[in-house]
């Protein structure tokens, strides 16, 4: 069934086109805490057109931008020459792990008052005067 999905649809990982392009150019550089495989040109080899290195990611699961961790989003676009792997970066105790962007899902952040929340609405405070036309 996996190759069912990678054959007809680009949105659940990657495709067969990008498997057979990975496994002939690609050198595995390493993966993130949700599992998702960062890869460049094999050797570090400069591409002829591009003039730099290419790095792609293969997203374990669903492939949404947002959930690239923000020091392999650095790498991935050449802010960053080293990978997270190859540094010894230890978050401060005040940094919260990187969450993806979850706007348009059933666990999207909803603030208090929003009319999607499950929860009540707070009531009117009255402090709130409706415009009327020709007033």
């Amino acid at each position: 069934m996996k190759w069912l999905t990678q054959f007809f649809t680009w949105w659940n990982g990657q495709t067969l086109n990008t498997r057979f392009y990975t496994s002939r150019h690609g050198e595995l550089v390493g993966h993130d805490e949700s599992g998702n495989a960062y890869y460049r040109t094999r050797g570090g080899k400069l591409d002829p057109v591009l003039g730099f290195e290419r790095r792609w990611v293969i997203f374990n699961g669903e492939s949404e931008g947002s959930a690239v961790p923000p020091g392999w989003y650095g790498w991935l676009h050449h802010t960053f020459d080293t990978p997270p792997t190859a540094e010894s970066y230890t978050p401060r105790e005040w940094q919260l792990p990187h969450l993806p962007n979850r706007t348009g899902f059933s666990d999207a952040y909803r603030p208090s008052g929003s009319t999607l929340r499950s929860a009540a609405r707070p009531a009117a405070t009255g402090d709130y005067q409706a415009w009327t036309p020709g007033t």
